[in-house]
Order: C-alpha cells, then sequence, then structure tokens
C-alpha cells in the first residue's frame, strides 16, 4: 500500500516537472512526461490504456516499455507469477 501511493505520488511529480520542462529549457519535459506515465500506469487503469495505444502504434516504444516494466520498480505487486 505505501509502495502504491509512493509510486502515484512520484508518478504525478514526474508529470508536473514534465509540464515545467516543457516550458523552460534546463529540464528535460519529455523524459519527465514519460516516466511520471510509466509509473502511473502500474495503478491507474487510464495511464495504461494509454500505453497501450502508444505501444501498439509504435512497436518500439512498446519494446522499450516492456523491457522497463521487467524492473523491480514498476512491477505490479497485485499480480503474482505462477
Amino acid at each position: 500500500m505505501i509502495k502504491r501511493i509512493a509510486r502515484i505520488s512520484l508518478g504525478f511529480f514526474f508529470i508536473v516537472l514534465g509540464i515545467a520542462g516543457l516550458v523552460l529549457p534546463i529540464l528535460q519535459g519529455i523524459l519527465f512526461l514519460a516516466i511520471g506515465l510509466l509509473l502511473l500506469s502500474v495503478d491507474l487503469k487510464i495511464v495504461k490504456n494509454f500505453e497501450k495505444k502508444v505501444s501498439r502504434r509504435f512497436p518500439r516504444i512498446g519494446h522499450a516499455i516492456y523491457r522497463l516494466k521487467q524492473t523491480r520498480l514498476f512491477r505490479d505487486p497485485r499480480r503474482h507469477r505462477h
């Protein structure tokens, strides 16, 4: 539960940072937006659906997202491996 709250909070933080980065020349806005969306896609269904659409439309990005999701930070704790 604490990991979920931390992941969602970090996700929104990176989204806000990404939006600021689109305006400010110092920050990499697209990078922070992508990180925020990846963090939020674990817990929020609407973001997960957006991620699936992007993955279908851009297979190379979809493969990169898949590899990132294999890391421990992005793994959904509610899904059990058998």
